[in-house]
Protein backbone atom coordinates (compact mmCIF):
# COMPACT_ATOMS: atom_id res chain seq x y z
CA UNK A 1 0.00 0.00 0.00
CA UNK A 2 1.22 3.21 -0.74
CA UNK A 3 2.41 5.88 1.99
CA UNK A 4 2.53 9.50 2.03
CA UNK A 5 4.97 11.31 4.10
CA UNK A 6 4.56 14.48 6.50
CA UNK A 7 6.86 17.24 6.05
CA UNK A 8 7.31 16.41 10.13
CA UNK A 9 6.31 13.14 11.52
CA UNK A 10 5.74 9.54 10.48
CA UNK A 11 5.47 7.86 6.74
CA UNK A 12 0.92 7.36 6.67
CA UNK A 13 -0.34 4.66 4.45
CA UNK A 14 -2.83 6.25 2.35
CA UNK A 15 -5.74 3.90 3.91
CA UNK A 16 -5.47 4.38 7.87
CA UNK A 17 -8.17 2.10 10.25
CA UNK A 18 -10.25 4.06 12.58
CA UNK A 19 -10.72 1.97 15.66
CA UNK A 20 -14.38 3.78 17.08
CA UNK A 21 -15.60 0.30 16.42
CA UNK A 22 -13.54 -0.98 18.32
CA UNK A 23 -15.37 0.54 21.05
CA UNK A 24 -18.58 -0.12 20.88
CA UNK A 25 -19.62 2.19 18.34
CA UNK A 26 -23.57 2.19 18.46
CA UNK A 27 -23.32 -1.52 18.88
CA UNK A 28 -21.57 -4.28 20.51
CA UNK A 29 -18.87 -5.66 18.15
CA UNK A 30 -16.94 -9.25 19.61
CA UNK A 31 -13.37 -9.26 20.45
CA UNK A 32 -13.18 -11.98 18.09
CA UNK A 33 -14.48 -9.49 15.09
CA UNK A 34 -12.29 -6.62 16.30
CA UNK A 35 -9.45 -8.68 16.19
CA UNK A 36 -10.12 -10.17 12.67
CA UNK A 37 -10.87 -5.92 11.65
CA UNK A 38 -7.20 -5.47 12.62
CA UNK A 39 -5.23 -8.53 10.80
CA UNK A 40 -7.36 -8.19 8.19
CA UNK A 41 -6.27 -4.57 7.59
CA UNK A 42 -2.92 -5.67 8.66
CA UNK A 43 -2.78 -8.15 5.66
CA UNK A 44 -4.19 -5.43 3.82
CA UNK A 45 -1.16 -3.18 3.70
CA UNK A 46 -2.96 -0.57 6.19
CA UNK A 47 0.19 0.57 9.03
CA UNK A 48 -1.71 3.90 10.39
CA UNK A 49 -4.08 2.98 13.47
CA UNK A 50 -6.39 5.42 14.74
CA UNK A 51 -8.18 5.38 18.42
CA UNK A 52 -8.60 7.18 21.17
CA UNK A 53 -9.95 7.17 25.16
CA UNK A 54 -13.39 8.58 24.10
CA UNK A 55 -14.00 5.40 22.06
CA UNK A 56 -15.79 3.07 24.39
CA UNK A 57 -14.17 4.50 27.36
CA UNK A 58 -10.98 3.08 26.50
CA UNK A 59 -11.96 0.09 24.59
CA UNK A 60 -10.94 0.53 21.53
CA UNK A 61 -7.92 1.19 22.60
CA UNK A 62 -7.23 -1.81 24.46
CA UNK A 63 -8.72 -4.21 21.85
CA UNK A 64 -6.24 -2.37 19.30
CA UNK A 65 -2.79 -2.52 21.76
CA UNK A 66 -3.89 -6.60 21.52
CA UNK A 67 -4.32 -6.75 18.32
CA UNK A 68 -1.33 -5.50 17.25
CA UNK A 69 0.84 -7.31 20.50
CA UNK A 70 3.88 -9.17 18.46
CA UNK A 71 3.96 -7.06 15.33
CA UNK A 72 7.15 -5.28 14.90
CA UNK A 73 6.50 -1.74 16.59
CA UNK A 74 8.70 0.03 13.67
CA UNK A 75 6.82 -1.00 10.61
CA UNK A 76 3.51 0.78 12.34
CA UNK A 77 1.97 3.94 13.20
CA UNK A 78 -0.59 4.73 16.05
CA UNK A 79 -2.17 7.93 16.65
CA UNK A 80 -4.83 8.48 19.71
CA UNK A 81 -6.05 11.89 21.33
CA UNK A 82 -6.48 13.84 24.24
CA UNK A 83 -9.33 16.18 25.96
CA UNK A 84 -11.66 13.93 27.08
CA UNK A 85 -9.89 12.00 30.62
CA UNK A 86 -10.99 9.18 31.65
CA UNK A 87 -12.60 9.41 35.66
CA UNK A 88 -13.40 6.36 37.14
CA UNK A 89 -16.87 6.64 37.95
CA UNK A 90 -17.80 3.05 39.93
CA UNK A 91 -21.96 5.32 40.93
CA UNK A 92 -22.88 4.67 37.09
CA UNK A 93 -20.93 1.43 36.11
CA UNK A 94 -24.46 -0.24 35.85
CA UNK A 95 -25.81 1.69 33.32
CA UNK A 96 -25.05 1.77 29.49
CA UNK A 97 -22.51 4.71 28.30
CA UNK A 98 -24.59 7.51 26.98
CA UNK A 99 -21.20 8.70 24.95
CA UNK A 100 -22.77 6.91 21.94
CA UNK A 101 -20.66 3.23 22.40
CA UNK A 102 -22.34 0.19 23.79
CA UNK A 103 -20.02 -0.09 27.00
CA UNK A 104 -21.13 -0.20 30.62
CA UNK A 105 -20.67 3.45 31.95
CA UNK A 106 -17.56 2.73 34.38
CA UNK A 107 -15.82 6.23 33.65
CA UNK A 108 -16.94 9.46 32.87
CA UNK A 109 -15.15 12.12 30.44
CA UNK A 110 -13.54 14.84 32.15
CA UNK A 111 -13.16 17.71 29.16
CA UNK A 112 -9.37 18.73 30.29
CA UNK A 113 -6.74 20.16 27.60
CA UNK A 114 -4.55 21.73 30.66
CA UNK A 115 -1.06 20.28 30.96
CA UNK A 116 -1.79 18.10 33.83
CA UNK A 117 -4.72 16.51 32.16
CA UNK A 118 -3.04 15.88 28.80
CA UNK A 119 -0.14 14.08 30.23
CA UNK A 120 -2.22 11.87 32.70
CA UNK A 121 -4.71 10.84 29.36
CA UNK A 122 -1.23 10.03 27.58
CA UNK A 123 -0.50 7.53 29.79
CA UNK A 124 -3.91 6.43 30.73
CA UNK A 125 -3.71 5.56 26.56
CA UNK A 126 -0.34 3.90 26.61
CA UNK A 127 -1.48 1.92 29.69
CA UNK A 128 -4.40 0.71 27.57
CA UNK A 129 -2.61 0.01 24.33
CA UNK A 130 0.10 -1.67 25.90
CA UNK A 131 2.59 0.50 24.45
CA UNK A 132 5.67 2.39 25.29
CA UNK A 133 4.86 5.66 23.09
CA UNK A 134 2.19 6.26 20.22
CA UNK A 135 3.23 8.25 17.18
CA UNK A 136 0.80 11.06 16.93
CA UNK A 137 -1.63 12.87 19.27
CA UNK A 138 -4.57 14.81 18.61
CA UNK A 139 -6.43 17.12 20.19
CA UNK A 140 -9.86 15.63 20.43
CA UNK A 141 -13.00 17.90 19.55
CA UNK A 142 -11.55 21.42 21.18
CA UNK A 143 -14.91 23.15 19.86
CA UNK A 144 -15.83 24.30 23.17
CA UNK A 145 -12.50 25.19 24.58
CA UNK A 146 -10.67 26.85 21.62
CA UNK A 147 -8.76 28.69 24.44
CA UNK A 148 -7.23 26.36 26.13
CA UNK A 149 -6.39 23.83 23.54
CA UNK A 150 -4.86 26.32 21.26
CA UNK A 151 -2.43 27.50 24.18
CA UNK A 152 -2.05 25.23 26.94
CA UNK A 153 -2.82 22.03 25.01
CA UNK A 154 -1.03 22.87 21.80
CA UNK A 155 1.82 23.76 24.00
CA UNK A 156 1.67 20.37 26.01
CA UNK A 157 2.19 18.27 22.68
CA UNK A 158 4.62 20.90 21.06
CA UNK A 159 6.81 20.19 24.42
CA UNK A 160 6.21 16.19 23.95
CA UNK A 161 6.85 16.01 20.20
CA UNK A 162 10.20 18.25 20.78
CA UNK A 163 11.19 15.87 23.75
CA UNK A 164 10.58 13.09 21.46
CA UNK A 165 7.88 11.16 23.28
CA UNK A 166 5.46 11.53 20.38
CA UNK A 167 6.35 12.06 16.74
CA UNK A 168 3.46 14.64 15.54
CA UNK A 169 0.99 16.39 16.73
CA UNK A 170 -2.49 18.36 15.81
CA UNK A 171 -5.97 18.14 16.36
CA UNK A 172 -8.96 15.92 15.08
CA UNK A 173 -12.53 17.52 14.74
CA UNK A 174 -15.74 17.36 12.96
CA UNK A 175 -15.31 21.18 11.65
CA UNK A 176 -12.85 22.56 9.35
CA UNK A 177 -12.96 26.00 10.42
CA UNK A 178 -11.72 25.86 13.78
CA UNK A 179 -8.85 23.08 12.58
CA UNK A 180 -7.75 26.07 9.78
CA UNK A 181 -7.29 28.34 12.78
CA UNK A 182 -4.71 25.81 14.73
CA UNK A 183 -2.94 25.10 11.47
CA UNK A 184 -2.89 29.19 10.97
CA UNK A 185 -1.49 29.77 14.75
CA UNK A 186 -0.11 26.54 15.78
CA UNK A 187 2.82 24.61 15.26
CA UNK A 188 0.85 21.32 14.56
CA UNK A 189 1.96 19.04 11.76
CA UNK A 190 -1.24 17.25 10.64
CA UNK A 191 -5.14 17.17 11.57
CA UNK A 192 -7.32 15.40 10.87
CA UNK A 193 -11.29 16.51 9.02
CA UNK A 194 -13.85 14.07 9.76
CA UNK A 195 -17.10 14.67 7.48
CA UNK A 196 -15.20 18.12 5.78
CA UNK A 197 -13.75 16.77 2.58
CA UNK A 198 -16.10 14.20 1.10
CA UNK A 199 -18.15 13.96 -2.24
CA UNK A 200 -21.37 16.26 -0.30
CA UNK A 201 -19.26 18.25 2.06
CA UNK A 202 -16.52 20.45 0.91
CA UNK A 203 -16.25 22.93 3.20
CA UNK A 204 -12.85 21.81 4.09
CA UNK A 205 -11.66 23.08 0.73
CA UNK A 206 -13.01 26.69 1.54
CA UNK A 207 -9.74 27.95 3.40
CA UNK A 208 -8.09 24.20 5.69
CA UNK A 209 -6.62 22.31 2.58
CA UNK A 210 -5.24 25.02 0.98
CA UNK A 211 -3.86 27.10 4.08
CA UNK A 212 -2.67 23.04 4.92
CA UNK A 213 -0.75 22.91 1.35
CA UNK A 214 0.77 26.25 2.10
CA UNK A 215 2.11 25.59 5.75
CA UNK A 216 3.35 21.70 5.38
CA UNK A 217 0.78 20.45 7.38
CA UNK A 218 -0.44 17.13 6.54
CA UNK A 219 -4.25 15.90 6.52
CA UNK A 220 -6.18 13.36 7.28
CA UNK A 221 -9.77 12.83 6.21
CA UNK A 222 -11.55 10.56 8.12
CA UNK A 223 -15.75 9.98 8.19
CA UNK A 224 -15.37 10.46 4.35
CA UNK A 225 -18.86 8.38 4.07
CA UNK A 226 -20.54 11.07 6.01
CA UNK A 227 -21.79 8.35 8.21
CA UNK A 228 -23.43 6.10 5.99
CA UNK A 229 -24.92 7.73 3.08
CA UNK A 230 -21.96 7.04 0.21
CA UNK A 231 -20.98 3.91 1.93
CA UNK A 232 -23.13 2.19 -0.32
CA UNK A 233 -23.30 1.72 -4.01
CA UNK A 234 -26.76 3.04 -3.78
CA UNK A 235 -27.81 5.58 -1.14
CA UNK A 236 -30.99 3.83 0.46
CA UNK A 237 -34.04 5.87 1.43
CA UNK A 238 -32.99 5.19 5.61
CA UNK A 239 -29.55 6.49 5.00
CA UNK A 240 -27.87 8.14 7.38
CA UNK A 241 -26.18 11.73 7.21
CA UNK A 242 -23.47 12.99 9.70
CA UNK A 243 -25.04 10.43 12.34
CA UNK A 244 -28.36 11.53 11.47
CA UNK A 245 -31.36 10.81 9.21
CA UNK A 246 -30.60 12.08 5.36
CA UNK A 247 -32.95 14.59 3.91
CA UNK A 248 -33.89 13.51 1.00
CA UNK A 249 -32.19 16.07 -1.08
CA UNK A 250 -29.01 15.03 0.24
CA UNK A 251 -30.47 11.40 -0.51
CA UNK A 252 -31.37 12.49 -4.34
CA UNK A 253 -27.74 14.16 -4.93
CA UNK A 254 -25.86 10.93 -3.23
CA UNK A 255 -28.15 8.89 -5.75
CA UNK A 256 -27.13 10.87 -8.63
CA UNK A 257 -23.61 10.96 -7.85
CA UNK A 258 -23.98 7.12 -7.90
CA UNK A 259 -25.27 7.34 -11.53
CA UNK A 260 -22.16 9.63 -12.62
CA UNK A 261 -19.90 6.66 -10.97
CA UNK A 262 -21.94 3.88 -12.55
CA UNK A 263 -21.44 5.47 -15.71
CA UNK A 264 -17.26 4.84 -15.17
CA UNK A 265 -17.98 1.70 -13.86
CA UNK A 266 -17.18 2.45 -10.07
CA UNK A 267 -19.35 2.30 -7.35
CA UNK A 268 -20.07 5.73 -4.54
CA UNK A 269 -17.62 4.26 -2.09
CA UNK A 270 -14.64 3.76 -4.37
CA UNK A 271 -15.31 7.63 -5.17
CA UNK A 272 -16.01 8.53 -1.56
CA UNK A 273 -12.14 7.22 -0.52
CA UNK A 274 -10.25 8.45 -3.82
CA UNK A 275 -11.55 12.13 -3.33
CA UNK A 276 -10.30 13.22 -0.59
CA UNK A 277 -6.78 11.65 -1.83
CA UNK A 278 -6.78 14.10 -4.73
CA UNK A 279 -5.65 16.94 -2.80
CA UNK A 280 -1.78 16.97 -2.45
CA UNK A 281 -2.22 17.89 1.37
CA UNK A 282 -4.11 15.17 2.28
CA UNK A 283 -1.49 12.13 3.86
CA UNK A 284 -4.63 9.47 4.58
CA UNK A 285 -7.86 8.55 4.27
CA UNK A 286 -9.05 6.93 7.71
CA UNK A 287 -11.83 4.59 7.52
CA UNK A 288 -13.78 2.18 10.14
CA UNK A 289 -13.85 -1.27 10.48
CA UNK A 290 -16.05 -4.03 12.43
CA UNK A 291 -15.00 -7.26 11.19
CA UNK A 292 -12.45 -9.04 8.91
CA UNK A 293 -14.55 -8.16 6.14
CA UNK A 294 -15.42 -4.85 6.19
CA UNK A 295 -11.41 -4.11 6.30
CA UNK A 296 -10.93 -6.07 2.90
CA UNK A 297 -13.62 -4.25 1.36
CA UNK A 298 -12.14 -1.11 2.64
CA UNK A 299 -8.78 -2.35 0.93
CA UNK A 300 -10.70 -3.36 -2.27
CA UNK A 301 -12.33 0.21 -2.39
CA UNK A 302 -9.25 2.21 -1.97
CA UNK A 303 -7.17 -0.10 -4.75
CA UNK A 304 -10.09 0.54 -7.31
CA UNK A 305 -8.86 2.59 -10.45
CA UNK A 306 -10.72 5.45 -10.57
CA UNK A 307 -10.62 6.98 -14.28
CA UNK A 308 -10.01 10.89 -14.72
CA UNK A 309 -13.31 11.52 -17.04
CA UNK A 310 -15.33 10.20 -13.55
CA UNK A 311 -13.93 13.72 -12.19
CA UNK A 312 -14.57 15.82 -15.19
CA UNK A 313 -17.86 14.88 -15.15
CA UNK A 314 -19.01 15.41 -11.90
CA UNK A 315 -17.19 18.77 -12.09
CA UNK A 316 -19.03 19.49 -15.63
CA UNK A 317 -22.30 18.86 -13.86
CA UNK A 318 -21.62 20.97 -10.93
CA UNK A 319 -21.65 18.17 -8.80
CA UNK A 320 -18.63 17.78 -6.98
CA UNK A 321 -15.39 20.84 -7.87
CA UNK A 322 -12.59 19.74 -9.06
CA UNK A 323 -9.77 19.87 -6.03
CA UNK A 324 -7.18 22.20 -7.08
CA UNK A 325 -3.57 20.34 -7.68
CA UNK A 326 -5.14 16.91 -8.09
CA UNK A 327 -3.24 15.04 -10.40
CA UNK A 328 -3.95 15.34 -14.47
CA UNK A 329 -3.64 11.31 -14.43
CA UNK A 330 -5.53 8.37 -12.53
CA UNK A 331 -4.16 6.64 -9.19
CA UNK A 332 -3.03 3.44 -10.77
CA UNK A 333 -2.46 1.34 -7.04
CA UNK A 334 0.97 -0.44 -6.80
CA UNK A 335 2.93 3.06 -8.47
CA UNK A 336 5.03 4.68 -6.25
CA UNK A 337 4.81 5.23 -2.57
Amino acid sequence: MRTRTLTRGPELTELGLGAAQLGNLARETSDTDAQGAVDAAWDSGVRYFDTAPHYGLGLSERRLGAALAGRPRAEYTVSTKVGRLLVPSPRTAHRQDDGGFAVPATHRRDWDFSRDGILRSLEGSLTRLGLDHVDVVYLHDPDDHWHEASTTGVDTLVELRDQGVVKAVGAGMNQAAMLAEFVRRSDVDLVMVAGRHTLLDRSALDELLPLAQERGVGVVAAAVYNSGLLAADRPPSDATYDYLPASRELIARAGALADVCERHGVTLPEAAIAYPLRHPAVVSVVLGARDARQSRTNAERLAARVPEALWAELANLGLVPEVPGAPSMPSVPGEGS
